[in-house]
């Protein structure tokens, strides 16, 4: 089996990649109405699959923007770093030290793409979760187009080798946070009957496909790239045509994918 190599940073070409402090601060400053559109679209559907007074949390939430969209009294937000804004701090997802049975939902947004061992983050959520609790994922979708735009952009690599269900081989490199392979959701999600055969403990309840006008034009999350200021008719027209590509034509199209476990 081929060992995955990690993209090299320094090939990057989108600006201020993992300066998660300066998108927090970009995002609540800035009046560009693109990338809160995506971002209330890529976290509002979630609500679905949440009672508001049951206890989650997200993990390696990066920015924790996830807050603004998330309607739970109960919902707090960690990553593996201290920074203030932070309700636990240097949580390592793989190795949460949270009690077993301890929430209803867990939040995971493009965050699996990362994890070296995917394998062990599931076997982590199952320990944490509740019985008939919910891991609740929002991801990449490394279709033909956004295949071509890693390419083009090099912020992060894909390799579709690797076997994300063996714990001995890495997915990502450990000892880089922002190391990312971004064929591991499609590895693990695409064949759902041979996830369901080795993650076991979990049950697919929801799937879909989802962004491409609108995740090209959003300007980036955390690194940043150029994009056009739309008004909110546009955006939502855009929403519009990327759920009909999306929905339709999701290996093509589809750059982002929604999964939600329920744990047995």
């Amino acid at each position: 089996m081929k060992k995955y190599k990690p993209r090299n940073h320094g090939e990057n070409r989108m600006s201020h990649e993992g300066d998660v402090l300066r998108a927090r601060k970009h995002y609540f400053l800035n009046k560009n109405k693109n990338l809160k559109f995506l971002l209330k679209e890529r976290f509002s559907w979630m609500n679905n699959f949440i009672d508001k007074d049951h206890f989650g949390i997200e993990v390696g939430c990066g920015t924790g923007l996830s807050k603004e969209f998330i309607d739970s009294n109960n919902f707090y937000i960690s990553d593996f770093t201290d920074y203030k804004y932070l309700d636990y701090k240097m949580i390592d997802a793989l190795n949460t030290t949270f009690n077993e049975n301890s929430f209803h939902f867990v939040v995971s947004s493009n965050m699996i793409h990362h994890v070296p061992y995917p394998s062990l983050f599931f076997k982590e959520m199952n320990r944490i979760l509740k019985p008939g609790g919910k891991l609740i994922i929002q991801e990449i979708n490394c279709s033909f187009v956004m295949r071509q735009l890693l390419k083009i952009m090099r912020h992060e690599g894909f390799d579709f080798t690797i076997n994300v269900f063996d714990t001995s081989l890495i997915c990502t490199d450990p000892d880089d946070l922002w190391s990312a392979n971004c064929a591991i959701p499609n590895l693990l999600f695409d064949d759902k009957k041979k996830f369901n055969k080795e993650i076991d403990y979990f049950k697919i309840i929801y799937s879909s496909h989802s962004e491409f006008l609108n995740f090209i034009n959003s300007g980036g999350v955390i690194s940043k790239t150029s994009n056009i200021p739309l008004p909110i008719f546009m955006l939502k027209a855009f929403k519009f045509i990327d759920y009909f590509l999306s929905k339709y034509f999701p290996n093509i199209f589809a750059l982002q994918r929604q999964i939600v476990l329920q744990k047995k």
